[in-house]
């Protein structure tokens, strides 16, 4: 019987059929249960029964169900298929009107290695719970099975969408970066900054959970992340209760990869460019219940770096204006390194313990070289020269230990379940730089030192709770205590060409305590009709409470809040390929480390940046409409969205009061922000081998806040505009192990509340030769690679100064990638044969 599933064609198990489904349109059981004996694949007759057989398909590491996992019944006598049917979305599954005899059960999925539970016997009337059954991901397949199709690109699944990083051939050898830029309805500028749907403010997870590499600068953070480590991205535009409330634009879940094969396995990845260099191992090792994960990956970047700036900055009606030019040249090198350690074992069959270790470090150094004229009036003051080193330095833990107990079902619906999670992260920041000013004449006049240190930890104890009300309805609810605390101390201190340091008189020392306490709780319900209407509303309430004091200035009074969050998903399917979904959420942005970090950051002193430890949270309320279809080879996907800010937190920009013709930024709560927004996405597989994706978003952006007026007096403000982006992508798999991958993709300008950023294009070409004996490839893959590099432009204009910034990204790049796997991936013998792609099983 055929099943409709990604548009690809495989084989579910010895014994059935190929089967056909679209993307993110789940398969229908394999024979049709009904009253009748039914005629299965085989031409058998199935005879029914009153018993039932239940149980629950999970990821051997279990952390994430199978969903739509195939179960075969076999007849134990004859070994003919008599019975089957697919998992939920939950992957729970139950075979009901099943005969009285002894039964083989055959479990599986594209991906894993399928699981045989053999001598199942059922006796009239009786209900046979299997509990967990544990899968394993496989990159082969079962003994005699020829896999014939390969994974989507991008899968629409009933709360996200998920981009397979994995096939992405182009992305090897590079950073979470160059993964995210590819991902539907997200974008990521020239310096690394993500946003989703046009906005900034989102919550990244690393295997659903908060991750303290993520915490301080997110788009050096990404950096960290290689993307051959990346398995999937999710993009969640309308997150459940169950999820935190953090992040008023959405969530972006990264799911690393890991091998759960038993035995023992490594892969070794590697990469050689002109601008960045990778090397990673990824192993495992499982035997009975207990299985670890090893990963580590380290890179290193080496690369220049230029920028200009001009300004005007206007001091009042009769007082000439400034004019400040200034170029600086740079260069930068680092290190990054992350390793995370895994383990899980079964306690019971339905009772198990996982626990991680992670650790980052970043070692990021630039030197740059700053020369500035300033223009005062009709006076022209000699160029002067700044030397600066700085230092972006980290290393951060994240350590957890995670119990989920599963309970047997009683029918059809979802699985019962209780789970218990801790996490504890710290991260230290060290953000320093030292600066030699030079005269006129080139001669060291005076030394200046900036030390910046930042601790933060961070706690979290959650307890969720699952339990079905009918076959057709399901409560979640749990709570959730998380504890942070961060710790800031910073110091500026000047020299002389022959003296020691000393206190800076102008800018004294400072720090920052800031203790925050969130306790949390939530409430689900899910709904699903046999009209094919599923709905799932519920509430969460989040109350934070914070003491914060910043060095002699003493206690800061910050307030508590609490604030309640509701959300709402309604989906409805109006026939097999064709979906429509409507959404509401709210959601709360608190501010991060940085900015909150009261350190004036004046590496250019004439471009400062400094936080804000008053700063309130952003609420975003957020509606959705989606609709989306798959027509014979091309899979549709359409959003339409609105989204208002409350305190919209932005970067609010004003002239010094301390240093002419310089310019300092602020994050703060300016006003309002109102989004109105479409996204259309598609996916054609034009042949098995030849697929091509396209991103389409288009966005209206109103913002209205307060700036300052040239005296210095507060006056309202707002900015419109329109901002548009798209991407084309294509991949090609060719016969003997070759394969090829293409992107080209614009954003548009963007605005916020002073200017805006210009649009900027990127694209790449990525190729990969497979080894014969599927444990090797090599791969070449080139980014930007017709210019040696492009402007990336910022333009502010206020009452008080006009500025444009254009920093020069020498993103032109060429990596040649290694991966090789050591170690026994399975046991089976595999057919010889070929898949879709042409690549020889041996």
């Amino acid at each position: 019987m055929k099943l409709k599933t990604t548009g690809f064609l495989f084989l579910l198990s010895t014994g059935i059929a190929l089967a056909q489904t679209p993307v993110g349109v789940p398969p229908q059981p394999l024979p049709a249960q009904s009253n009748q004996s039914v005629a299965t694949p085989t031409g058998e007759i199935a005879p029914k029964g009153n018993a039932k057989i239940s149980g629950y398909v999970v990821d051997s590491t279990l952390t994430k169900a199978v969903e739509y996992a195939n179960i075969a019944v076999y007849n134990r006598a004859t070994d003919k298929l008599v019975d089957g049917t697919v998992a939920d979305d939950k992957g729970k599954f139950t075979l009901t009107k099943v005969a009285p005899g002894t039964y083989k059960i055959l479990v599986s999925f594209l991906g894993y290695n399928a699981k045989p539970i053999d001598n199942v016997v059922i006796v009239k009337g009786q209900t046979k719970d299997l509990g967990v059954i544990r899968l394993s991901a496989s990159t082969r397949t079962l003994n005699e099975v020829t896999v014939a199709g390969t994974k989507a690109l991008v899968e629409d699944k009933v709360d996200r969408l998920v981009y397979n990083a994995d096939v992405d051939l182009a992305a090897k050898g590079g950073d979470a970066t160059d993964i995210l830029k590819k991902v539907p309805m997200l974008s990521v500028d020239l310096a690394g900054n993500v946003s989703l749907q046009g906005s900034s403010n989102v919550r990244v997870l690393i295997n659903n959970k908060p991750s303290s590499i993520l915490a301080g600068n997110l788009a050096d953070a990404l950096r960290q992340i290689p993307a051959d480590l990346i398995k999937t991205v999710e993009v969640i535009t309308s997150p459940s209760a169950k999820y935190d409330a953090e992040g008023s634009g959405g969530i972006i879940n990264i799911i690393t990869k890991k091998n759960t094969l038993q035995g023992l396995h490594l892969d070794v990845d590697g990469g050689v460019g002109n601008r960045a260099s990778t090397l990673g191992v990824n192993g495992s090792f499982r035997k009975g219940k207990l299985g670890v994960n090893l990963n580590g990956n380290g890179r290193g970047v080496y690369n220049k770096s230029a920028s200009d700036l001009n300004q005007t900055t206007f001091l009042g009606e009769s007082i000439p204006s400034v004019r400040t030019s200034q170029h600086a040249d740079g260069f930068d090198k680092g290190l990054f390194g992350q390793y995370a350690l895994g383990l899980d074992y079964d306690i019971a069959k339905n009772q198990s313990l996982t626990a991680g270790l992670r650790f980052g470090v970043r070692n990021l150094s630039r030197d740059q070289h700053l020369a500035t004229s300033l223009l005062n009036g009709n006076i022209v003051k000699a160029p002067t020269r700044r030397d600066v080193n700085s230092q972006d330095l980290s290393n951060s833990v994240d350590m957890n230990v995670d119990y989920l107990h599963t309970y047997p079902g009683t029918g059809d619906g979802p699985q019962r379940e209780l789970s218990i999670s801790t996490q504890y992260s710290q991260n230290h920041l060290t953000n320093n730089f030292d600066a030699n000013n030079l005269d006129t004449l080139g001669i060291l006049s005076t030394r200046q030192r900036n030390l910046n240190f930042n601790t933060s930890q961070e706690f979290i104890l959650q307890v969720d709770y699952q339990t079905p009300i009918s076959q057709t309805q399901q409560l979640e609810f749990g709570a959730k205590e998380t504890y942070r605390k961060v710790n800031s101390q910073y110091q500026y201190l000047l020299a002389s060409p022959t003296s020691d340091f000393v206190n800076d008189s102008q800018r004294p020392d400072g720090s920052l305590l800031y203790n925050q306490n969130i306790g949390a709780a939530y409430l689900s319900y899910t709904l699903t009709t046999r009209s094919k209407v599923s709905l799932k509303a519920g509430m969460r309430y989040e109350y934070t409470g914070i003491q914060a004091s910043a060095g002699n200035q003493g206690a800061i009074s910050i307030p508590n809040y609490g604030k309640l969050v509701p959300s709402i998903n309604l989906s409805k399917k109006l026939n097999e390929t064709t979906t429509i979904k409507l959404a509401y959420n709210r959601r709360i942005q608190r501010p991060n480390v940085q900015d909150l970090n009261p350190n004036f950051n004046a590496a250019n002193p004439y471009n400062i940046s400094i936080g804000n430890p008053y700063l309130k949270p952003e609420i975003a309320d957020r509606i959705e409409f989606g609709y989306s279809t798959y027509v014979k080879k091309t899979y549709l996907n359409l959003t339409l969205y609105t989204r208002l800010n409350r305190d919209d937190i932005q970067s609010i920009s004003q002239r010094s009061d301390t240093l002419i013709g310089a310019v300092v930024s602020r994050r703060s709560n300016i006003g309002k922000e109102y989004n109105y927004g479409t996204n259309l996405f598609a996916t054609v597989n034009i042949t098995p081998r030849w697929s091509v994706n396209t991103n389409l978003d288009i966005m209206y952006r109103y913002i209205s806040g307060v700036a300052l007026d040239v005296s210095g007096l507060s006056i309202p403000l707002s900015n419109t505009g329109i901002r548009w982006g798209g991407r084309f992508d294509t991949q090609v798999q060719f016969n003997k192990g070759w394969a090829i991958q293409a992107n080209l993709g614009y954003r548009g300008k963007d605005i916020a509340l002073q200017g805006y950023r210009i649009g900027f294009a990127q694209y790449s070409l990525g190729a990969r030769k497979s080894f014969t004996n599927k444990r090797g490839s090599l791969g070449l893959a080139a980014e930007n690679f017709l210019t040696n590099g492009m402007g990336f432009t910022s333009v502010l204009n206020s009452a008080q100064f006009n500025q444009d910034f254009r920093q020069y990204i020498y993103n032109s790049s060429i990596r040649l990638t290694f991966s090789y796997k050591i170690g026994n991936l399975n046991g089976a013998k595999v057919k010889k044969g070929k898949s879709a792609s042409g690549d020889e099983e041996n």
